[in-house]
């Protein structure tokens, strides 16, 4: 006997076909959750996997790290008990423009971050790129002095006429030895394009800054 259909009632191809639908809405869903969990762990699984092969050098204090110079750790602690004195130089090579530190000197902590500007003007009736290139005395300090920003990172182009102020922001670690008390930090701008000798290594001729 054939089933009796009922008035307004779902036929057997008709209940079939809902129930297919809400299988099809519950896979559906389903895969939803799952996409956004697996987006979720992506993060950290990325970073795990990088770190573990090593290939995630992008650290936010190697941004514009030039090469050559060493990575910048933040500062954990500072060394209260102990103060050294940093000087700062500039110098010119071979060009007519102005070129020197907003101030000679600063005492700073071992770990202590100091920010320092220094002050730049082209003078000629000419765009030109440049370059600062550091140098340390004595030699010894450079391993142990971190700079954290630095207009030495890269080029600059400046008009005819143009001035520029820029920061160096930069500490010293608490493993300098225990009888460096003074460190120059000089810098000597190049224009690109002329010969760059490499940077003095261990000492520096100190010239002051113009008043």
């Amino acid at each position: 006997m054939s089933d009796v259909i009922h008035p307004g009632a779902a036929t057997p191809r008709e209940r079939r076909i809902r129930r297919l639908n809400r299988d099809m809405l519950f896979k559906l869903t389903l895969v939803v959750f799952v996409m956004a969990g697996f987006g979720y762990a992506m993060v950290p699984l990325y970073k795990s996997i990088c770190e573990a092969l090593s290939i995630n050098v992008i650290a936010r204090t190697d941004l514009g790290a030039a090469p050559g110079e060493k990575s910048a750790p933040i500062n954990s602690q500072v060394d209260l008990t102990r103060s050294v004195t940093v000087e700062f130089d500039a110098n010119v090579h071979g060009g007519p423009w102005e070129f020197h530190p907003a101030q000679n000197a600063v005492k700073v902590h071992p770990g202590e971050m100091t920010t320092v500007m220094y002050e730049f003007r082209n003078t000629q009736s000419r765009t030109m790129t440049a370059q600062a290139i550091p140098s340390y005395a004595p030699g010894v300090a450079q391993s142990h002095f971190t700079k954290v920003e630095c207009f030495c990172f890269t080029q600059h182009t400046l008009a005819p006429g143009e001035s520029k102020t820029w920061p160096v922001v930069f500490y010293v670690d608490d493993k300098l030895p225990k009888d460096v008390k003074t460190i120059t930090l000089s810098y000597t701008f190049f224009e690109v394009g002329g010969t760059t000798p490499p940077a003095p290594v261990g000492s520096v001729d100190v010239k002051k800054p113009h008043a």
